[in-house]
């Protein structure tokens, strides 16, 4: 087993898959020369040269656009857009062709296609270098839509991802390219489907995605010392949901509070919580809780910020809430 960080993960991926088949490509601004923004492509324009790992302009559009086209002539180019804002720029592109071509040919032609982007509240990046659009790709039939919360997913995923036939939006966030994680050194691929539960409980089930799984386990840690024990699900998928997994843990808890770092309307939240009753409404001995973002533009105010973003300690208090604790 190697330490590696989340982009140290995500680059050993991209080189592995590279070195395996000829017809992956990688696209996106600042990616070959510079090594990526957050450096997951770091050293692989030397390696790989600029046919393979491609610099491109500040036109998210334009390049998405040519990377599904290659896409569809027998590439399987990985997009990397710098940030999840600027991917609205090529929501034409994503919605309008790569997730319908598929279908809209009887199966005759395949997109598969990678976009990988970074979203989420890092330290004061203001509100156009802030957004989760999570929920926008959730929305949206032919899309895969993954967001690895650990190096270990976010290597086997990027790998699953660029083998798969679908187009696959892969979102990761800017808190957590230093993250450090174990990651086995022989080559693995872990599914684009199915939640995980990475701590058993029996008093409530908390649900997160990428970094509010870790507000979750860090939330679950402190109510243990409570002798209150919570169950944690990484969704790790967002498009589909695993509502076995979700369905089986409430089952056993009769609790749920589901965290997200985006604003709670028309969210996963809203989306989870809407399976949940259709699910396993009898199942419930209370009011699921979501604990979300304020529905507010992110500030660019420090302390503004953190009022606005909820942590570990929102889901501490959601819980008291759930089972009647709070004051």
């Amino acid at each position: 087993m190697a330490e590696l960080a989340y982009w140290e993960a995500l680059r050993r991926a991209h080189d592995e898959e590279l070195a395996n088949d000829p017809s992956v490509i990688a696209m996106g601004e600042d990616i070959g020369v510079a090594g990526g923004t957050y450096k997951a492509t770091l050293g692989l324009y030397e390696k790989y040269g600029e046919e393979r790992i491609i610099d491109t302009p500040i036109s998210e559009n334009s390049y998405t656009g040519i990377g599904i086209g290659a896409s569809m002539a027998g590439m399987r180019p990985i997009i990397e857009i710098m940030s999840i804002n600027f991917a609205l720029l090529a929501m034409d592109t994503l919605v309008n062709a790569a997730a319908k071509i598929r279908y809209m040919s009887g199966g005759r032609a395949q997109c598969p296609i990678v976009m990988r982007t970074p979203g989420g509240t890092a330290h004061q990046l203001a509100a156009q270098h802030s957004a989760r659009l999570e929920k926008m790709f959730m929305g949206v039939a032919g899309l895969r839509v993954v967001t690895p919360s650990t190096p270990l997913d976010a290597y086997g995923m990027l790998k699953s991802a660029v083998r798969c036939n679908d187009p696959v939006i892969f979102i990761e966030h800017e808190s957590m390219y230093n993250l450090k994680g174990e990651v086995p050194d022989e080559e693995i691929f872990r599914p684009l489907e199915g939640a995980e539960v990475v701590r058993k409980g029996t008093d409530i089930t908390l649900i997160g995605y990428n970094y509010s799984a870790h507000w979750c386990i860090a939330a679950a840690n402190k109510l243990a010392q409570e002798n209150i024990h919570a169950e944690v699900i990484d969704l790790r998928s967002l498009k589909p949901i695993d509502r076995e997994t979700i369905r089986l843990s409430i089952e056993k808890t009769h609790r749920v509070l589901v965290a997200e770092e985006d604003e709670g309307p028309v969210g996963v939240g809203s989306e989870i919580i809407a399976g949940i009753i259709e699910d396993c409404f009898f199942a419930l001995d209370a009011q699921p809780v979501r604990v979300h973002a304020a529905d507010v533009p992110v500030p660019y105010n420090h302390r503004l910020e953190k009022a606005a973003i909820p942590n570990a300690q929102s889901v501490y208090q959601g819980v008291l809430k759930v089972l009647g604790k709070s004051e």
